[in-house]
């Protein structure tokens, strides 16, 4: 392994691409949108100007970092020569079978298909292709940088030996890969979103408020961050499509999504990525602040 296409050159995209850079691989970055690949630049050079400052990379490492990653906004010509590709697109079914397509016709016979989906059966992905057995799944954390796990999600056909080379690339960019199988939200979301989506219905039923359903999570069950304030850090546009992949893969109601975050998603409110979710995150606010509409009396 030494050429990493990354698809998708977002939160998670950028992500992907610093952490394999910063490790010595070649990366090719890849997005349909050229101005998005050069905010994505700016953002790995920025990440890597906070590692410099906390002393964990020099500053002749970021140079060679950047250095390591190249940028396309064609497919073919960006996936050519990779010895593995991760999607990172949108967490969309019909975008991700389209990209999976193209990509079993574009990247060489013997590169392995991964994707970054956190919660799309990477069976069904595989489906698309004629390499099932090089299909598999790297669900990388948010930041990717920081984040040390790695869901390495197998699907049906997924190989013995796709698994072990994935499981061993995760641990060489200092990762801890966790072995799933390939059942709807995995682990991480299967257990996290219907803990996000309940304490949504907590608020939703006037229970408590949103600083106080955060608190209560925080002080009483050590949690970092809230779970209102983490849904609002990964988006309630992707909190409510997982939810939804959960409702329909188990046909169980207990993953039904809460009225109050269709509405929110509709309203076209996701949370940091608008500006707005539970918490305010206006421009000009050092601090994020309870939304006005949360508000307890």
């Amino acid at each position: 392994m030494k050429n990493i296409s990354v698809i998708g050159s977002g939160t998670m995209g950028n992500g992907i691409a610093h952490v394999f850079a910063q490790f010595g691989y070649q990366v090719n970055l890849i997005d349909i949108n050229k101005e998005a690949l050069e905010k994505a630049i700016n953002t790995i050079g920025k990440n890597l100007d906070r590692q410099v400052a906390k002393g964990t990379i020099t500053q002749a490492h970021k140079a060679e970092t950047l250095k390591n990653i190249t940028v396309f906004t064609d497919m073919q010509s960006g996936v050519s020569n990779a010895d593995l590709v991760v999607e990172a697109a949108t967490e969309n079914l019909d975008l991700k079978l389209k990209i999976f397509k193209d990509l079993d016709a574009f990247a060489k016979p013997e590169a392995i298909l991964a994707s970054n989906t956190s919660s799309i059966s990477i069976t069904k992905i595989a489906s698309v292709t004629n390499r099932g057995a090089d299909v598999i799944g790297m669900h990388f954390m948010n930041p990717v940088p920081v984040m040390k796990l790695v869901e390495v999600i197998r699907g049906y056909a997924t190989s013995n030996e796709t698994t072990a080379t994935i499981m061993d690339l995760s641990k060489k960019i200092e990762k801890a890969p966790v072995e799933v199988n390939d059942y709807p939200g995995f682990v991480a979301n299967r257990i996290l979103m219907p803990m996000i989506n309940e304490a949504i219905y907590t608020l939703y039923e006037n229970v408590a408020g949103v600083k106080e359903i955060d608190t209560v999570m925080k002080l009483g069950m050590a949690h970092p961050m809230g779970p209102l304030q983490l849904a609002d850090f990964i988006g309630l546009d992707v909190c409510l499509a997982i939810l939804r992949v959960l409702h329909d893969g188990f046909g169980n109601p207990k993953y039904a999504p809460c009225p109050l975050l269709v509405n929110m998603v509709t309203a076209g409110n996701k949370g940091i990525k608008s500006g707005e979710g539970f918490y305010n995150y206006s421009e000009g606010v050092k601090e994020a602040k309870v939304a006005a509409k949360f508000s307890r009396q």
